[in-house]
């Protein structure tokens, strides 16, 4: 399997249920483990497992590497220089993105920097206080839409954010006011993508021209 210029793939996986789940975590590194043994909840684990599971098959595929044998690392933080920005591969310019939520897995593979967000739709009284820190046009449309519309709403412009941050590499670091993601940004092309009712899912690429999108519902063999 390549990856072609312009050619952004999304892979939207499900979950394995908790008491079926028997999942083959080797592949994980000792930091992952570590973090898998934080978890209190076994739906946690299973999540967290999955899911960078699930990103060392892809990524192991388009790279022809062992998922094992991937290592990572972090580009430099856009607003301060320091090494925690996006996470990039150490021996690969395959730019990637991961996202989990709720039963939903979220993985992106670009040739640009890429950014994914999966959200599940919140209650109204959630949407209506959240939407207080976005940019103040977008507060302005969540506002002004129907309010049994507005969770979906919020939904849409809050996963489009996170996509976008995680695509610079800031994360929240840049505050959720400053960008307007209703639209396309300089430098980058947003998009939702439709995956599962209950949920927001969103893409945010690092290049100007709109890319072809592929959405895998399973993982390559």
């Amino acid at each position: 399997m390549q990856q072609s210029r312009n050619d952004v793939q999304v892979w939207a996986l499900r979950v394995p249920g908790v008491a079926s789940s028997s999942l083959d975590l080797s592949a994980l590194d000792g930091e992952e483990r570590r973090r898998l043994d934080v978890f209190v909840h076994d739906v946690d684990r299973v999540r967290y497992g999955f899911a960078h599971a699930a990103l060392r098959t892809v990524l192991g595929v388009l790279t022809g590497s062992a998922p094992e044998r991937l290592r990572f690392a972090r580009a430099s933080c856009p607003c301060c220089g320091g090494p925690h920005g996006r996470p990039v591969l150490a021996s690969s310019g395959v730019e990637f993105s991961l996202s989990y939520s709720g039963e939903l897995v979220l993985i992106g593979v670009a040739s640009d920097a890429v950014g994914v967000d999966v959200e599940p739709v919140p209650e109204l009284e959630v949407a209506e206080q959240l939407a207080r820190v976005l940019h103040p046009a977008e507060c302005e449309e969540v506002g002004a839409a129907l309010p049994e519309d507005r969770p979906a709403v919020f939904a849409r412009l809050w996963a489009r954010k996170e996509a976008y941050l995680k695509g610079l590499g800031t994360g929240l670091g840049r505050g959720a006011a400053v960008d307007d993601v209703r639209g396309d940004l300089p430098g980058w092309w947003l998009t939702d993508l439709s995956v599962e009712r209950g949920y927001a899912v969103a893409l945010a690429v690092g290049s100007p021209v709109p890319s072809t999108v592929r959405v895998h519902r399973a993982l390559p063999g």
